[in-house]
């Protein structure tokens, strides 16, 4: 198994340690796990700092890659949050560290934090959905320095609305970003944490995967965006078996920023 979607307390908002999350990896037989903490440059009206030294972060990786070498692979990524107005200096930073894996992220829409649900004030839910898969749309082709899109449809998880928007609704909107994810030689990942907050269905939704399934997408990674160890690879083994459903034989990590794939059936 592979998580390729973990935070350690180099992110703000998250609250366990590197070394407790690697020993709960461990414990749940992961054989490779990717450290994938917060960057997130001009966050709006935040007391948290989503930044952090670089040298630090690798120092504290290199010193458990050592320490657990016999037990468990560690992989150096990040989650990069972009904006239009800040791809230059995203690019910079991944030309210049020596990553394994980089998940490109939108938190911030119109320089406004989802979160927060500012974004959403004027909007109506389908306003909302567009204007962030429009964004969406201009990062992936103007960026490239990435690996895999982090939960793909975030903006459902948000704005407190009762449901999710039908996908038919933005389904226009999603089938032109994944084509040119795909066309990009880019890809995707099941990220497990829908489930935790009671969204009922994975980020992105199944029927997004199957459409990147239809559309020729191949490159997916398996991440549970765990902040607490004991999310560390979380409804792993189901989402396995959706992959397998929905036609994926394989699942991607990777080294170097290089993918490799691993069969499906050898993980269930």
């Amino acid at each position: 198994m592979y998580d390729f979607h973990v935070h350690s307390s180099y992110s703000p908002d998250a609250s366990m340690t590197m070394e407790e999350a690697v020993l709960s990896a461990i414990k749940n037989g992961i054989k490779e796990i990717c450290f994938t903490d917060h960057i997130d440059y001009d966050y709006p009206e935040c007391d948290l700092s989503f930044e952090f030294s670089y040298k630090d972060y690798f120092d504290a990786i290199e010193l458990y890659k050592k320490k657990y070498e016999d037990k468990i692979v560690i992989r150096k990524g990040i989650e990069m949050g972009l904006q239009p107005h800040i791809l230059d200096k995203c690019s910079t930073d991944i030309v210049k560290h020596n990553f394994d894996f980089v998940i490109a992220s939108i938190h911030v829409v119109e320089k406004k934090d989802l979160y927060a649900g500012d974004f959403f004030h004027t909007k109506t839910q389908k306003s909302a959905y567009e204007t962030y898969f429009e964004e969406l749309n201009y990062i992936i082709n103007n960026y490239q320095d990435y690996n895999v899109i982090g939960h793909f449809d975030i903006i459902k998880r948000y704005g407190g609305f009762e449901t999710s928007l039908p996908l038919q609704e933005y389904k226009e909107h999603t089938n032109r970003i994944l084509k040119k994810i795909i066309e990009n030689g880019k890809g995707i990942e099941l990220n497990t944490s829908g489930i935790r907050y009671g969204l009922e269905d994975y980020h992105p939704s199944i029927e997004i995967i199957e459409l990147y399934y239809k559309l020729g997408g191949e490159i997916i990674t398996l991440g549970s965006d765990a902040h607490v160890p004991q999310h560390v690879a979380f409804n792993f083994s189901h989402a396995l078996k959706q992959l397998k459903d929905i036609g994926f034989k394989y699942i991607t990590s990777f080294n170097k920023m290089e993918p490799s794939f691993h069969k499906i059936d050898d993980l269930l």
